[in-house]
This record gives structure tokens, C-alpha cells and sequence, in this order.
């Protein structure tokens, strides 16, 4: 067993899964309007400081991914926010790209910059504690998307990005984000996924990356949220599952789905089926943001000097979510805080 394969298996083992807490200052500045609490360093700290001491980080959380200005911060306490990561047996993250900016050539498409000075920044952040990175691609879905120069485009930089950060010894997640935006069906959304993951693993394998190294963070195969198609939970699973077994090489040790806009219960719905069904050789984790901190930062909005009542909404939902990646969970359990 590599040291890169040890790494992805300890983030996703036993049913823990990855809190992806990397949102950019602009994104967290977003959420934290909506709840009408004021963006600033202290209390971006705050909130993901809360988090991070939560008691299910030590149960339910393998890995963090953090932001640039996270990685750098310390706590009230005076550890490094990895070193408070590190102590409850997760492991710390750390999102590498710049952010998704237009396609030349495709306008309406787009393609995920950040290639530039990547192998200085992610020597610095191995000394500050990273050990896994993450790197997103987004894929626009309609009749004429995702066209095959954004396919191209962004797994030709998911592979760059994966080959520099295992350089740099650490395990790096490919996301690639057929995005739910659309009036698409479900179907719709299972070929286009194919494509991009027959193109991403073809630009891994061409740039020769170790993939038990690696963790795979995809979308579910979901309708377009405007499409009016309803489907089951079930349904979800099997097209998801069929999708990942005829795309994904076997050798890659686990798969941590994105969230994607579906609320928390749907996400955890959606996650316990997949885990019900699994046929496959792949771990089946979460690797959630808002779906796993959004009932927690409403909470945390009214009171912010209520530290333990926030980290029990959002042990409530760790835990329910390592349920779903064991296939365990139910909606009764939803309601036995």
C-alpha cells in the first residue's frame, strides 16, 4: 500500500466522510449575508472554528478542506487550525484552484484556472499541514453542453493539477461537477457524466497518476432542477451507481459525493441508497458543504456565543451523514436528537 493510498483510505474509512468548509471569502461572505451575520476574519474563524472542535470530527469527519485564509489561521486557543484538524484524527485539505472563469472559444462554458505557481504553493501548503488538495471542474448540462472542448479543457488541467499535488506528496480529489442547474432529465445527466469521466480518466492515465491516490468527488446523477422530473432515491442510486462502475477505473479506493444543491435530507436520502446498492468495489462517502453546515450557521446565526448548541446541530448532521455512507440511515433517526 502507497503512502498516497493510506492517506485516501484514512479520510474515507469506516463510514467518515470530508467536510468541504473551502468556501472562498466571497462564497462564505454570501452565506453569511443570508443569515445577517457580518463577514469578517473573526467571525469566519468562529464559525468553522465551531465546527471544527465539534465532538463528531473525531466519529464522522476523515478530512477538511479548507480555504487559503483558513489554512493560515489560528485558534482562540493558539493551535494552527490544522493542528486543531489533526488532533480529532482527520486530516487536513486544502482547495488549490483560482476558480472557474469563462472558456475561450465556448463563451458560455467554463474552465478552472490556478495551474500557475501551483507546484511553490502546494510545497507551502504541505508544510502547513495539508496532506490532501482539491480541485474543481465545472460542467454546464443542456442540449449543446457540456460541448467537448469544456470536456477537454478542464480533465486536460484536473489531470495537471492531480500530477503537481501527488509531486508534492499528497492525495488529490478530482471534482469534476456536472452542475444540477437545468431543465435536463436524469438520463440526460448520466450521459453527459459518462463523457466527463471517461475524459478525465483518460487525461489521468495519458499523465501518469497513481490512482489509488486519489479520491473522485462527483456529482449524483440527478434531473435538472427546473426539468419538473421527479424521481426516487432509488432510482438516483442505481443511475449513479451504473454511471461510476462503467467510468471509473476499479483501482481508484473511493468515491466522496458533492452535495450539489440538494438540501441536507435529500443529499443524506440520496447518499443511503447509493450505500444500500452499492455493487461496486468504492467506498461511497459524503463530501459535503452547505448539506452539512447550513442548519448549523442558521443556528449559529442567532446566538454566536452559542458554541455548544451549534456543534450539537451539526453533530446531528455528521452523524447522519456517516449513517447514509454505511446504509444505515432513516428519516426516523432524522428526528432523535
Amino acid at each position: 500500500m502507497t503512502e498516497l493510498n493510506k492517506i485516501a483510505l484514512q479520510i474515507l474509512s469506516k463510514g467518515k466522510g470530508i467536510l468541504a468548509a473551502d468556501e472562498s471569502t466571497a462564497t462564505m461572505t454570501k452565506r453569511l449575508d443570508s443569515v445577517k451575520v457580518q463577514s469578517n476574519e473573526n467571525n469566519r474563524l468562529l464559525f468553522r472554528q465551531t465546527l471544527f472542535s465539534s465532538l463528531s470530527m473525531k466519529e464522522c469527519i476523515g478530512g477538511v478542506i479548507l480555504y487559503d485564509e483558513t489554512i493560515r489561521q489560528k485558534t482562540s486557543t493558539g493551535k494552527t487550525i490544522p493542528e486543531l484538524i489533526n488532533s480529532t484524527g482527520s486530516l487536513t485539505g486544502i482547495k488549490v484552484d483560482t476558480g472557474a472563469k469563462v472558456l475561450a472559444g465556448s463563451k458560455e462554458e467554463k474552465v478552472t484556472e490556478g495551474l500557475d505557481g501551483l507546484r511553490e504553493r502546494l510545497k507551502e501548503y504541505y508544510k502547513l499541514g495539508a496532506r490532501f488538495t482539491k480541485w474543481r471542474g465545472v460542467y454546464s448540462i443542456s442540449d449543446k453542453y457540456p460541448s467537448k472542448l469544456s470536456i477537454s479543457a478542464n480533465a486536460h488541467v484536473l489531470a495537471r493539477y492531480a500530477a503537481l499535488v501527488q509531486e508534492a506528496g499528497m492525495v488529490p480529489i478530482i471534482e469534476p461537477e456536472v452542475l444540477m442547474d437545468g431543465n435536463h432529465s436524469a438520463k440526460d445527466c448520466q450521459h453527459k457524466t459518462s463523457e466527463v469521466l471517461q475524459k478525465c480518466y483518460e487525461e489521468l492515465e495519458l499523465n501518469n497518476i497513481d490512482l489509488k491516490g486519489t479520491i473522485l468527488k462527483p456529482n449524483m446523477i440527478l434531473p435538472g432542477t427546473n426539468s419538473g422530473e421527479k424521481i426516487s432515491s432509488e432510482e438516483i442510486a442505481e443511475l449513479t451507481l451504473e454511471c461510476l462502475k462503467n467510468n471509473v477505473p476499479s483501482s481508484v479506493p473511493g468515491i466522496a459525493f458533492l452535495s450539489g444543491g440538494q438540501s441536507e435530507i435529500e443529499a443524506t436520502a440520496n447518499l443511503n441508497q447509493i450505500n444500500i446498492k452499492n455493487n461496486t468495489g468504492f467506498v461511497m462517502t459524503y463530501s459535503y458543504g452547505r448539506a452539512l453546515q447550513q442548519s448549523a450557521l442558521k443556528f449559529w446565526s442567532k446566538d454566536l456565543k452559542n458554541i455548544t448548541g451549534t456543534q450539537e446541530i451539526f453533530d446531528h448532521r455528521a452523524k447522519m451523514c456517516t449513517l447514509a455512507a454505511q446504509g444505515k440511515w432513516s428519516k426516523n433517526l432524522e428526528n432523535s436528537k
